[in-house]
């Protein structure tokens, strides 16, 4: 359906505007009047407008959860639906319940209407709540789509926590480097330079330094700038770049290991949350392999699928495939022979959780010292290599 552009009037005359899909203008003007709202017009969106965005991880989050409660609670799923678009805060939420809406009562499943929106409702989430209509346990399946949102906001914060202390630090280092070049330096140069002798080679190497930064700074923002926007381009139109550049993301010197390690705690949970919910295994590897996220680790997993698929067992699969240590794979190979495969893959995701948390502490740990190593390194540079030819004048005084 065609995304609409509407201004619409609400109960109490105010105005509000937004992005609906909808067949046409009488079927726009039924999806507002369900939402309390008259319109008062409307256009036809431009392709990738807002109207096509994500909808928050909280507000979704919010969504699960009281839709879990009150289909528990045995409220009909379309009463239940009707309910949290009149509640909902959040203008993108509140547009795509009421599109589920209209298509549940035109006649689709929960999980036919959410698939119509995939920037909002991802593959996982989907299959489960199909498998729960399947099974009959629509509300349990929700209660661990809802927990798995809320260890995902985790990962999230956690990966956030992982890459802005290190960029924060470094922007502070770059801050007063920049300030020793441009400001300080050349102060002291004018006075270096006035004494009349031959300068060491440390200090001419920070003269020329000074020198380069002070006339040259523009070059030092723009060319990675341009450097970025170039690679940027690159991952986007050439997939062997797009692997190069994700594999030696999971070798950069520690911080790569930990990345790797999330990577793969994110893809034991969604594999345990798909296989408990009864969807079969290739499947789950297909589904699995779109969400980690990296694709490097998401072609390791394709390797496992198709060795799993030839009649290979699922921690044959794995270890085949370079994607886990040995122990992750003994963990797995014991969840077969005991029939428990979605708990240890949960111990799996448990294993790695607990290890990104130790390695990450461990690395902040370091940076704070390593930093001020950093910044001591630089400024004795900047000291010795003014203090030393004035040392060397004063020696050569003779009282």
């Amino acid at each position: 359906m065609p995304l609409m552009q509407y201004k619409a009037m609400d109960e109490r005359g105010r105005m509000t505007t937004g992005s609906m899909e909808a067949a046409n203008v009488a079927d726009l003007e039924m999806r507002l009047t369900r939402m309390g709202l008259d319109l008062v017009n409307h256009a036809e969106a431009r392709p990738g407008g807002a109207g096509r965005g994500r909808v928050g991880r909280r507000d979704l989050i919010g969504f699960c959860l009281q839709l879990e409660q009150l289909i528990g609670s045995g409220v009909p799923v379309i009463e239940a639906l009707g309910d949290l678009r009149d509640s909902a805060e959040d203008r993108r939420m509140r547009e795509v319940i009421a599109g589920m809406v209209e298509s549940i009562e035109g006649g689709k499943t929960l999980s036919a209407a959410m698939e119509e929106y995939p920037q909002v409702f991802d593959a996982v989430l989907v299959n489960l709540v199909r498998a729960g209509e399947l099974s009959g346990h629509v509300s349990t399946v929700l209660r661990s789509v809802t927990e798995n949102l809320k260890w995902q906001d985790e990962q999230a914060a956690q990966v956030r926590k992982l890459m802005t202390y290190p960029a924060f630090v470094a922007v502070a280092v770059f801050g007063v480097l920049i300030f020793l070049m441009v400001f300080l330096v050349p102060q002291l140069v004018a006075f270096i330079r006035n004494m009349g002798q031959q300068l060491p080679l440390h200090t001419r190497i920070l003269i020329e330094t000074s020198q380069f930064v002070t006339h040259y700074w523009f070059v030092i923002v723009l060319v990675p700038v341009a450097l970025a926007l170039a690679l940027a381009t690159l991952i986007r139109v050439s997939p062997s770049v797009s692997y190069f550049v994700d594999d030696m993301k999971l070798r950069v010197w520690m911080i790569g290991p930990i990345l790797k390690k999330m990577i793969l705690a994110r893809f034991a949970t969604y594999f345990s949350l798909m296989y408990s919910s009864g969807i079969p295994v290739l499947e789950c590897v297909r589904i699995a392999e779109g969400l980690v996220g990296n694709k490097a680790v998401a072609e390791a997993t394709r390797r496992a699928g198709r060795q799993i698929a030839d009649g290979a067992s699922i921690s044959a699969g794995f270890e085949f495939s370079g994607l886990f240590p040995p122990l992750v794979v003994r963990m797995l190979r014991v969840g077969e022979t005991t029939g428990a495969l979605d708990k240890a893959l949960l111990n799996v995701s448990y294993f790695y959780d607990r290890d990104v948390r130790e390695s990450m502490d461990r690395l902040q740990a370091m940076i704070g010292p390593a930093m001020t190593l950093l910044l001591g390194g630089m400024l004795f540079w900047v000291i010795f290599s003014v203090l030393g030819p004035i040392y060397d004048l004063i020696s050569k005084i003779k009282f």
